[in-house]
């Protein structure tokens, strides 16, 4: 690891966006560990949800925290279960998971150094509860470790299955419920990107469809309609963006890392398993290096 003031980036006509996914991130954590090891190097990183977590990994330049952030960490018995859930803390313990294992003596220590020393921009999408506006935060609301882990656990929160998190007087739900429907190209074509790098968590044929409850997220967010209706209708959104994805793939003007064969859901916590997610990741990313550095003009 080079001086955390030395730290340049490589590829400046390019935005890197990572797609969330829960769980399945396991797979795509091995991007980030690929990136990282052939030096490639984004000045311009979004994530929304699981995917900013790879952002930040990514940004910190570690790709031993990238991997055991979803495969080892699963093991760690305050990770959620059913009884944290009860609890009102979430079949994922988000609060600890996010807040509680980032400093150098805990469980999932973060270079926050380095993240803070790269010169990369970067946005962590998320979703305002209380008002329904989709919203990415910069490098601006990014700037202490408390901020950046409190942000990316907002961002990453499931509905229903973690709890909101209140910040900055608003109520935050998972970034996915945006106005992209979870892969955050809009931000980077509003930064004025033509070009995109973007790390996707579902195989090409994935079209997602409509909620299969929407009376329980009716319920659930009673105070807060707006999310219940993104929720509701997040599906046209993120099939929406997925298709312009595949357009401007065909043209050439975006490179998409699609995985072969998601092997595992966005709830996995079998470490078995995840860890065989993120090694099938990895053959595959290694297998298509030549073209990301062809695509990347390296």
């Amino acid at each position: 690891m080079p001086e955390a003031t030395t730290l340049t980036t490589n590829v400046s006509d390019t935005a890197l966006v990572f797609e969330g996914g829960g769980m399945r991130v396991a797979y795509t954590s091995a991007v980030v560990r690929t990136l990282l090891a052939e030096q490639i190097y984004f000045d311009w990183v979004a994530g929304i949800s699981a995917g900013s977590s790879n952002l930040v990994n990514y940004l910190s330049r570690d790709p031993v925290r990238a991997k055991k952030s979803f495969v080892e960490f699963a093991a760690d018995p305050n990770f959620g279960n059913l009884g944290t859930f009860l609890r009102g803390k979430g079949m994922f313990n988000a609060e600890y998971i996010y807040e509680r294992t980032a400093g150098a003596d805990q469980a999932l220590p973060f270079d926050f150094e380095t993240f803070r020393a790269n010169p990369a921009r970067r946005r962590v999408g998320t979703f305002e509860a209380d008002t329904g506006r989709s919203l990415y935060w910069t490098e601006d609301d990014l700037d202490t470790l408390t901020s950046v882990m409190k942000r990316v656990r907002a961002s990453s929160t499931m509905p229903v299955v973690m709890p909101p998190v209140a910040l900055d007087g608003h109520v935050y739900i998972d970034g996915a419920l945006g106005e992209s429907g979870g892969i955050p190209l809009d931000a980077a074509k509003a930064d004025g990107f033509t070009k995109f790098f973007v790390v996707l968590t579902q195989e090409r044929d994935y079209v997602k469809g409509p909620t299969k409850a929407p009376w329980l997220f009716d319920a659930y967010f009673r105070k807060y309609p707006a999310a219940a209706e993104a929720v509701q209708t997040r599906h046209l959104r993120y099939n929406r963006t997925r298709n312009e994805l595949f357009e401007l793939e065909a043209a050439g003007q975006a490179y998409l890392f699609v995985p072969d064969r998601m092997v595992i859901e966005n709830g996995t916590k079998n470490v078995n398993q995840l860890a065989a997610a993120f090694a099938v990741g990895t053959a595959q990313a290694r297998r298509e290096v030549p073209r990301w550095r062809e695509f990347l003009g390296m």
